[in-house]
């Protein structure tokens, strides 16, 4: 285990206004193969980077959701915090908001255009840390972080990687911190979007159905599983939010 109040030598942290790409990561073949069109290439962002068309993915659910998430956190953030990915809207910028003044917002990512598009929306803000890193193999200390949060990642990604993303939030968090996830859900059988999204994730989204088929919980390795665990759904069960405290 890694002492608690440093990072490792490896982590690549870097200072939000001193952010850089690394040549030495690579975004996942996965992700580049799957999702080249909503999060790698540079067009990507200019299409989707819209507050309007984020809404409207969500069945105009965006706002709920991500208050959903961030209230779990408090109307006031404090401590070390920890987004894992980057997402399209004022997410992080909600965050920051929320963010005491003494506190810290650290953003993870594998792709370097998600990160440049964040540096663009959140200029200057020295609470905010934001690193080119893997969800999979995060270089920071055990128990390092207050809260973690997930907003829809684990959708993205294919079943041995998720598990590892969620292994990983789980690591990096504090004993008696919270790691909060929001994801897609199974819907309820009289919900019509369960027939409707179907299709629609089957094509876009290949790995979305894991969540649907699968309790986050069971890929939380036995050494980490939380001391208490609440699970809420919305909009008909389509959405879920659970909130695993370690």
């Amino acid at each position: 285990m890694h002492d608690n109040n440093s990072v490792p030598a490896a982590s690549n942290f870097k200072v939000f206004d001193h952010y850089k790409a690394s040549d030495e990561l690579k975004v996942p073949k996965y992700l580049q193969d799957t999702y080249w069109w909503a999060y790698v290439h540079p067009t990507s962002v200019q299409i989707f980077e819209r507050q309007w068309l984020v809404n409207l993915i969500l069945w105009g659910n965006f706002a709920r959701l991500r208050d959903a998430a961030l209230d779990e956190l408090g109307e006031t953030i404090e401590g070390k915090n920890l987004q894992v990915a980057c997402v399209y809207g004022d997410f992080s910028q909600q965050i920051s908001k929320r963010l005491k003044s003494d506190s810290e917002l650290h953003i993870v990512d594998i792709a370097p255009v998600q990160l440049a598009n964040l540096q663009r929306k959140l200029p200057g803000q020295n609470k905010i840390h934001i690193h080119q890193q893997d969800s999979t193999a995060l270089h920071f200390a055990e128990e390092h972080f207050d809260n973690v949060i997930v907003f829809f990642l684990l959708h993205e990604q294919p079943e041995e990687v998720r598990a590892k993303t969620v292994a990983e939030a789980m690591r990096v968090v504090k004993p008696g911190g919270k790691v909060v996830f929001v994801d897609y859900h199974k819907p309820h059988p009289a919900n019509p979007f369960r027939y409707i999204m179907v299709p629609v994730l089957t094509i876009l989204e290949p790995f979305a159905m894991g969540v649907w088929n699968k309790e986050i919980i069971d890929w939380v390795p036995a050494g980490l599983r939380p001391r208490k665990m609440t699970k809420e759904t919305l909009f008909g069960g389509l959405y879920q939010k659970v909130v695993m405290t370690r």
